[in-house]
């Protein structure tokens, strides 16, 4: 996680961004005591809501939870893809 003030961030903004999209870091703009602003990748956002939807509901959240279960407990099988 990187961190920096509004001023600097004006000054290097190519780079911060650079950082942040090349390097999926996540970006905080202090703005003042407990203020800030969050900058992220695309893809780290992406992650973010795909994640936030798999436990969104406790019936997802419940067979994730199984599968991991299995695969701690070596109850797990590889399986080929059906290659079309």
């Amino acid at each position: 996680m990187l961190t920096t003030t509004i001023s600097d961030f004006r000054k290097d903004i190519k780079k911060y961004f650079d950082e942040v999209s090349k390097n999926l870091e996540t970006l905080i703009i202090n703005r003042g005591k407990d203020n800030g602003i969050v900058i992220m990748s695309l893809a780290e956002y992406n992650s973010l809501l795909a994640t936030s939807h798999e436990l969104s509901s406790k019936i997802n959240e419940k067979r994730l939870d199984a599968a991991i279960e299995k695969l701690n407990n070596g109850n797990s099988f590889e399986k080929g893809l059906i290659e079309e």
